[in-house]
This record gives C-alpha cells, sequence and structure tokens, in this order.
C-alpha cells in the first residue's frame, strides 16, 4: 500500500463520519406518525424511535377492566406500527444515501 491508497482512505473515513452525522440528523428530523382503533390512539416518533407524542382519544377511557386492556392493547399496536414505519423511512434514507457511494447491496439494508 503507497501513500495514495492511505490518503483515499482517509478521505473515505471522513466521508463516512461526515454521512454517519447526516443520517443522525436525518433521523432525529423524520418523523412518522401511527393510529390504532381508527384513530383512538396516536403515536408520533422520530426516526430515532424516540416517542415524541401519544394521543389517546377522550373516548378511550372507559369504567371497566375490559376497557383498559383495549386501550393497552391499541397503545400497543400504535407504537409497533410508528416503529415500522420509522424503520421504512430509515431504509429509504440509507438507501438513498449509500446509492451515491457506488457500492454493491448490502444484505438487511435493502
Amino acid at each position: 500500500m503507497d501513500f495514495s491508497d492511505l490518503g483515499k482512505m482517509k478521505e473515505m473515513m471522513g466521508q463516512a463520519k461526515l454521512m454517519q452525522e447526516q443520517m443522525e440528523k436525518k433521523l432525529a428530523a423524520t418523523v412518522v406518525e401511527a393510529s390504532s382503533g381508527g384513530g383512538v390512539v396516536t403515536v408520533r416518533m422520530n426516526g430515532k424511535k424516540e416517542i415524541l407524542r401519544v394521543k389517546i382519544e377522550p373516548t378511550a377511557m372507559g369504567s371497566s377492566a375490559s376497557d383498559l386492556e383495549l386501550l393497552e392493547d391499541l397503545i400497543a399496536a400504535a407504537v409497533n406500527e410508528a416503529g415500522r414505519r420509522a424503520d421504512e423511512a430509515m431504509k429509504s434514507s440509507v438507501a438513498g444515501m449509500m446509492g451515491g457511494l457506488g457500492l454493491p447491496d448490502l444484505p438487511g439494508l435493502g
């Protein structure tokens, strides 16, 4: 390996670090929303899978134990769907960024 190869490697590492920083910012700025129960429970999440907001319609508040169990199920369903949407948004962003590098397809990213 000669010095020109080392220079190229250093340049590639710098580009990779810059791409990682850009991805972190993009994930934080990406917001997805999902609901369950016909909109009774709505969850807003960023691309880092941090829950930003949970909204529960007042009609969801019942007085029986079965109402509480249903509400818990609706919350879990909305959180899981928001997580799937965040994953999809992330995969799309990564694919776009990686496409510009001319690298072969990597398993698990496409």
